[in-house]
């Protein structure tokens, strides 16, 4: 198991060299001036744009920029925004916002997708069955921006259930309406899965020799159904988190949310090359982990699977 680890840390290491250095060339290696719009409607000065340049490496090879970059990157420092603002404070006040939304996004799609994804499963083809998929057929038919502006409408506006917009301080109970429209899309899609993997494994041989032997049949479907019928759906929900945690971008704008999608959203439309690559070096550092934990979650669910 040890040897494993290592060795999946190990083919972490180019992947990111990879990934990082693919973003890193989208956004400092494209044609185009970096500075325009920078000093207003007039062009900067000669020396504001060699200050700027002789900081940013500017005058180097693309693959020495990037390395001087990744060394910056190990020692702490995601470098300085063009106002001189440390993307690292603007990191450490924004990720925990979206730290909190993405759990309490994957929680929902979680529970609710699991569970509905349970009963679906063991019922069979009948009238839950057909209201499950009614249901995430709907949910995966809406946009999420549509699904967020409704319920804003709905549940702030019109019967004052919540605030419309999230305060600054986002707290958990805050977000738990943006949570559900983040997590919606993935809860549909966690729902059928589950049920799937659950119609699947009913007919294995055993599932067939539990019940052969008398066993129980909540101990049939709580240790031999369910969790094998879990390892898809824990591949899914790993990656998902990853995936929600920059997806967010959508969700944070309809509820004024000041998180990771909105300082993306700014970045880009800025064009903050330093601020776009330390968040998005950040997500595929997340990605990478939640891959690493999903593949160590696999022996705990199927004894079958073994670590060489």
């Amino acid at each position: 198991m040890g040897r494993y680890v290592l060795r999946r840390l190990l083919q972490l290491i180019p992947v990111f060299i990879g990934t990082t250095f693919i973003i890193y060339c989208l956004v400092w290696a494209l044609p185009g001036d970096p500075f325009a719009g920078r000093c207003g409607d007039r062009p900067c000065p000669p020396a504001y744009i060699a200050e700027m340049t002789e900081k940013y490496n500017l005058n180097d090879p693309v693959y020495v920029q990037y390395f001087k970059y990744l060394w910056q990157l190990l020692q702490g420092d995601f470098g300085d925004t063009y106002s001189g603002l440390a993307v690292n404070q603007l990191v450490a006040n924004a990720y925990p916002i979206t730290i909190r939304l993405a759990i309490i996004a994957l929680i929902i799609e979680a529970v609710i997708g699991i569970g509905a994804g349970i009963l679906a499963g063991l019922r069979g083809r009948g009238f839950l069955d057909s209201l499950v998929f009614m249901s995430t057929l709907f949910l995966i038919s809406l946009p999420v921006f549509v699904t967020g502006f409704v319920l804003q409408v709905l549940l702030g506006t019109e019967w004052g259930i919540i605030r419309p917009s999230v305060s600054s301080q986002a707290t958990w109970g805050e977000l738990i309406v943006p949570g559900f429209v983040l997590g919606s899309l993935s809860m549909a899609y966690v729902s059928r899965l589950m049920r799937t993997s659950m119609m699947e494994n009913k007919r294995a041989d055993y599932v067939r020799t539990a019940t052969a032997k008398g066993l129980h049949p909540r101990r049939v479907v709580g240790v031999h159904l369910l969790r094998n019928s879990m390892i898809p759906v824990i591949t899914f929900l790993g990656t998902d988190l990853g995936a929600l945690m920059g997806g967010a971008i959508v969700t944070e704008g309809i509820f004024n949310i000041r998180g990771i999608g909105g300082l993306i959203y700014d970045a880009v439309i800025t064009k903050e090359g330093t601020t776009v690559t330390g968040i998005v070096t950040l997500l595929v550092l997340v990605y990478l982990l939640m891959n690493l934990l999903v593949d160590l979650l696999y022996a705990v669910l199927d004894p079958r699977i073994r670590y060489a």
